[in-house]
């Protein structure tokens, strides 16, 4: 099992940057592929970029391709999400999650856990 904390989120003018943080607790971190989701109001939950547990296979979204980047640390149990040229539609919180699986999916339901969510605000 694994706890999730999100970091980083805040506000940022349209084109600025924000680097989110996902600190994992528990001695199984490297075990898990990650993934990071964002909901925005009135809006499901959308898959945004994923990672497997040895960081070498990573996917993105289209709408964040080539403006995320997604990576991990697996001696500090961190997983980040570099994110550049942000546009006000990207405004949402930003959840940290983890399965238990050698490839990162992209559905909601096939992760097991998820952390509390972090706020970014991208204003135009």
């Amino acid at each position: 099992q694994v706890q999730l904390v999100e970091s980083g989120g805040g506000l940022v003018q349209a084109g600025g940057s924000v680097r989110l943080s996902c600190a994992a607790s528990g001695r199984t971190f490297s075990t898990y592929s990650m993934a990071w989701f964002r909901q925005a109001p009135e809006k499901e939950r959308e898959f945004v970029a994923a990672i497997s547990w040895s960081g070498f296979s990573t996917g993105y979204a289209d709408s964040v391709k080539g403006r995320f980047t997604i990576s991990r640390d697996n001696a500090k149990n961190t997983m980040y999400l570099q994110m550049n040229s942000l546009k006000p539609e990207d405004t949402a919180v930003y959840y940290c999650a983890a399965a238990r699986t050698l490839l990162p999916p992209k559905s909601t339901y096939e992760y097991a856990y998820w952390g509390q969510g972090t706020q970014v605000t991208v204003s135009s």
